[in-house]
């Protein structure tokens, strides 16, 4: 046990850890994830509004004249290039007048890419990310010449990619321009743009993503709202539930391992106890027949009858004592058994109960009176003989026990509503309430204070209840402290069953 316990404890203790540590570490990734979306809907929103605007020059192409964006390479320098061409009609001449913007980007200077540089770039993990984000931001340089980009309608491509991804936020979306002077002797920040949800006012905590469409981060998005701390735990509330109702369960399950080890101890100890105690039971009676017999043998059985039928008597006593202690073992140890039945015979019940009223009045160390009441006179039970005699020997047995000087007894056998009806009723010690539940627990005794003549080994109660539901009845118990017992039992007759 000193070994088992603290290993159960231990092995609780990691489990425990390992799956908090599971699940900081998932709430941890649960967060970043969510950051990446709001990253990834805010450059997705820009890649949108970038389409809107495109079909809106695709229809003023068609109406006023051509409008191209190109990105590409040209003699291995990467380019953007945006040329529009539009016609104007004056009376009978037409105009025809066009503009062509070439922006190259800045990695046109440097030499063209090797092989190896290409397959170093796509081997990095983001490299097709990173690539369509370049592509983006070379598409931006030629289209935003012709036409600026549309706060409003990235607001609300934003808000609705937000909803789809589930982050109903509120947010403050700003849209700036960074850029400096000409000798760079100072920068500046333009605000171009305002949008907020509808009453949020960031707090001290907001947190601000940042979003940069063009080469050179000048032109920008910040979106600003409240830390996620309580959206990605909501997201995870499945998940968390769940490990909670593991851990109760398996918190469950260590705790009632240790308590059936412990109660299995317990048992051992009880067992142990119960052993000492049969073993001096049995010797008692071994014993005293023992002694009985050898004074019949050393002793002239025509000179004192008298003597000789004492002697007889106890020897007859004790050996069905003996065979009472026995009988109540293998009860005990067959009754978890399959091939454990009853023998069921119907026979009057006071050729039972007269006759064991007597041996325990002659085997008594003190004066017993028992009284017995049969009603209707000459009522029969069907039930095991054996292990029915048996049951009223252990109830007399310990009204006797706990009846401290003159014990005075009362039986009563009645049929009534159809039930067989036995009452054991004397004017003992009594049992406190408390205590009553547990009477007829296996290897139980009522502690008895200062009485300390009263032997036992806890089984007799038990093996009347164990006997009766046997039966297919019930046993109980009355009592005040200080007042009496009354153990009734109850059995369901024949024609009930």
């Amino acid at each position: 046990m000193k070994r088992i316990i603290p290993l159960v404890l231990l092995s609780l203790v990691v489990v425990f850890a390992y799956q908090a540590y599971w699940l900081v570490n998932l709430y941890h990734t649960q967060c970043r994830e969510t950051e990446h979306d709001i990253q990834e809907a805010m450059r997705l929103s820009d890649y949108n509004e970038m389409i809107l605007r495109i079909e809106r020059l695709d229809e003023d192409t068609i109406q006023h004249g051509e409008v191209s964006v190109n990105a590409g390479f040209a003699n291995t320098a990467p380019y953007v290039q945006s040329r529009t061409i539009t016609t104007e009609q004056h009376g009978d001449s037409i105009i025809i007048s066009m503009q062509q913007q070439e922006v190259k980007d800045t990695a046109a200077m440097q030499p063209s890419l090797h092989t190896d540089d290409i397959n170093f770039l796509f081997g990095r993990k983001n490299a097709i990310q990173e690539l369509a984000s370049y592509f983006q931001q070379g598409l931006h340089a030629g289209l935003d010449v012709i036409h600026d980009p549309d706060f409003a309608t990235y607001d609300s491509l934003l808000c609705d990619e937000l909803q789809r991804l589930g982050l109903s936020i509120p947010y403050r979306l700003t849209y700036l321009h960074r850029g400096a002077t000409t000798d760079s002797g100072y920068t500046y920040i333009d605000t171009l743009g305002i949008k907020n949800t509808t009453g949020y006012v960031p707090s001290a905590r907001a947190k601000t993503y940042e979003y940069s469409y063009d080469l050179h981060d000048k032109w920008l998005y910040l979106l600003t709202t409240e830390p996620l701390e309580g959206i990605v735990l909501q997201q995870m509330a499945g998940i968390l539930a769940t490990s909670v109702c593991i851990m109760l369960i398996l918190g469950f399950a260590f705790w009632y391992l240790i308590r059936t080890l412990l109660r299995q101890r317990t048992l051992e100890e009880m067992k142990d106890d119960f052993t000492n105690n049969i073993t001096h039971e049995l010797k008692t009676p071994i014993a005293v027949a023992y002694a009985a017999n050898d004074a019949l043998l050393n002793f002239d059985p025509g000179t004192d009858k008298e003597k000789r039928d004492r002697y007889l008597r106890i020897c007859q006593e004790q050996l069905a004592r003996l065979g009472g202690l026995v009988e109540q073992i293998l009860s005990m140890s067959m009754e978890r058994r399959k091939t454990f039945a009853l023998h069921l015979t119907t026979f009057p019940v006071a050729e039972v109960i007269t006759p064991l009223m007597e041996q325990h009045k002659l085997k008594a160390d003190r004066p017993v009176t028992i009284d017995l009441h049969i009603e209707p006179p000459g009522l029969k039970v069907t039930a095991d003989r054996t292990h029915f005699a048996n049951i009223v020997s252990n109830l007399l047995d310990n009204a006797i026990k706990y009846s401290p000087g003159q014990a005075q007894i009362e039986v009563d056998v009645r049929e009534e509503g159809g039930s067989f009806l036995l009452s054991v009723r004397d004017h003992g010690i009594g049992i406190a309430k408390e205590k009553q539940s547990h009477v007829f627990d296996k290897f139980y005794r009522v502690p008895t204070g200062n009485l300390h003549n009263v032997k036992g080994y806890g089984l007799g109660l038990f093996y009347v209840k164990t006997m009766v539901e046997k039966h297919g009845g019930t046993a109980g118990v009355e009592s005040e402290p200080g007042r009496g017992s009354r153990f009734l039992i109850k059995l369901r007759t024949k024609d009930e069953e």
